[in-house]
């Protein structure tokens, strides 16, 4: 692949979408556990907005590997080790994703291992790491303006 220059669309689009699912995450009711569970849709809505905030994620990563660096990924817990040797994430970022990656693979090849009281507690606690790696990105992107086409 050849490096270009990072499609500004695909970036807003990957972003918003990550924000979208952590909103309709934080519009389910974590408050307990019982009343999280009182209406089952609470659980698939869970589990398919933090799947998707992650997959979100995880292509925006690839994004920039392929566009900036002329890398080609396709292994999510690869891209996570891809975007620290190219400085786009902080070894402590990319280890973090890394595993945000292994859960997203959890999510979609183990599913059935996946019980509803460890999803309501990602949840209500840890989407804070979504966030993180999300800002992570905007603080790359804010440091590396010339890698975005304008044009798009």
């Amino acid at each position: 692949m050849t490096p270009a220059k990072l499609s500004r669309r695909v970036v807003g689009e990957r972003l918003e979408w990550v924000d979208k699912m952590v909103a309709e995450i934080n519009s389910l009711p974590l408050g307990s556990f019982e009343e999280f569970t009182e209406d089952n849709r609470n659980i698939w809505t869970a589990e398919s907005c933090l799947r998707r905030a992650l997959e979100a994620l995880l292509d925006l990563g690839r994004h920039i590997l392929a566009k900036c660096f002329g890398e080609g990924v396709s292994e999510y817990k690869k891209v996570a080790i891809e975007l620290e040797r190219t400085k786009v994430l902080s070894q402590g970022d990319a280890k973090l994703l890394r595993t945000l990656a292994g859960y997203r693979n959890r999510l979609v090849h183990f599913y059935h291992n996946v019980t509803t009281e460890e999803l309501y507690g990602i949840c209500r606690d840890d989407l804070g790491d979504v966030l993180a790696i999300r800002n992570a990105y905007l603080k790359w992107l804010k440091e590396n303006p010339d890698r975005i086409d304008e044009t798009l």
